[in-house]
């Protein structure tokens, strides 16, 4: 088979599961991949302010927010952003219950609530060693995500009171609030559609449950060694981890390197 794309989750994929590093190997594999007319894109939680080193490989395709937000270079090729009375309703809430929240536009900020969970979950997710800006009037401005971070119990009280959202948790810590359903394979159809590449061409490599329905949807779905137990069940090849050069050594086994 000749694959055309390569779609890459970031945070435990392109980056060492332990340290969030990005190996050497992975920034040459990156190059020897575009060098070869290989369109390579990055498909990540992430907002897109925090891809900078992402965008120093070379890439410059973006699926971010999970699906929410997708660049080329500076085109916009899909974006879904909540209904802004909604988004207010849910700041004033979380506001008035302490809970802390996390908004994706093309930046991130907080509400300002702080919390050892919330510092822990940053730093798991999103590698942040502190918390992002506070915006207090994001709900003003094209919000692409809001995080909710809270236990089973809040995440309850909350589909409770928004029963016109939806939650999806994704970590332990942490739930996506959203007005319609976002996922990373309904950014890759529109990113497919943009370069007129099929889907049995593209690749995909992901480590996390947010990561099972990119990989069911491409041609070739792999799971790094450090993934998830759910994620390798759905994946056709399950690689080494990040930290021992997964990407090389599944690359080179389906003949793509």
């Amino acid at each position: 088979m000749s694959y055309k794309i390569i779609f890459f989750d970031v945070d435990g994929t392109l980056t060492h599961h332990e340290n969030r590093t990005i190996s050497n190997e992975t920034r040459e594999i990156v190059k020897t991949l575009k060098d070869k007319g290989i369109k390579v894109v990055a498909a990540t939680g992430r907002p897109l302010s925090l891809c900078e080193e992402i965008k120093e490989l070379g890439i410059d395709t973006f699926i971010t927010a999970n699906g929410a937000f997708t660049v080329h270079n500076e085109e916009i090729i899909h974006k879904l952003s909540m209904d802004k009375h909604a988004a207010r309703e849910v700041f004033e809430y979380a506001a008035s219950h302490n809970h802390g929240l996390s908004f994706y536009t093309k930046e991130l900020s907080m509400n300002g609530i702080k919390d050892d969970n919330i510092l822990k979950a940053l730093k798991e997710t999103l590698s942040l060693s502190d918390y992002p800006q506070i915006n207090e009037r994001i709900y003003d401005e094209d919000i692409y995500l809001m995080c909710l971070y809270s236990d089973d119990k809040t995440a309850e009280q909350y589909k409770q009171r928004f029963p016109q959202l939806m939650f999806k948790r994704w970590h332990p810590f942490v739930v996506s609030v959203l007005q319609e359903e976002i996922t990373k394979s309904v950014a890759i159809v529109k990113v497919l559609n943009y370069f007129n590449i099929h889907q049995s061409e593209a690749i995909a490599f992901g480590d996390g449950n947010n990561d099972i329905d990119m990989i069911e949807f491409v041609g070739l779905g792999i799971a790094m060694g450090n993934g998830s137990d759910k994620l390798k069940r759905a994946a056709d090849f399950v690689t080494k981890k990040s930290s021992e050069d997964g990407i090389e050594f599944a690359l080179k086994k389906f003949k793509v390197l």
